[in-house]
């Protein structure tokens, strides 16, 4: 391969490394605060799949992803048109869709009262601890 073609490819690894760490995508919040956005439930294909942190997905455990908690951060999750509420450990980056906060592993998504077949809710997401 051409030295400037080698380079190409690597400074496009090294981009696209950053990104999948957050080194790009945005600042992690550290604030405590509430934030409140559309949850989503993350999709039975990912069961089993390495996660940010290197855990697997498991479609019964209380895993989920968010853009800007720290991995490691369990936080409260509150559907606000039930009432229902679910602690989950931020293992994982996303959603990458816009508007939504938080991916849900499908059992945590149900302990809230969100199933496949509805796709969304409003929700808060409240930290409780980070590591």
């Amino acid at each position: 391969m051409h030295p400037a073609r080698t380079a190409s490819a690597l400074a496009l690894l090294v981009v696209a490394a950053c990104v999948a760490c957050n080194a790009f995508a945005g600042k992690l919040d550290h604030s405590g605060k509430k934030q409140f956005g559309k949850a989503s439930i993350y999709s039975h294909k990912f069961a089993g799949r390495k996660m940010a942190d290197g855990t697997r997905m498991h479609p019964q455990g209380d895993g989920a992803a968010s853009k800007t908690l720290p991995l490691g951060t369990t936080a409260r999750v509150t559907n606000l048109d039930n009432g229902k509420s679910a602690t989950v450990t931020i293992r994982d980056r996303g959603p990458h869709v816009r508007g939504r906060i938080v991916d849900l592993s499908p059992s945590s998504a149900e302990e809230i009262g969100l199933t496949h077949k509805k796709g969304l809710a409003r929700v808060a997401v409240e930290p409780i601890s980070e590591p």
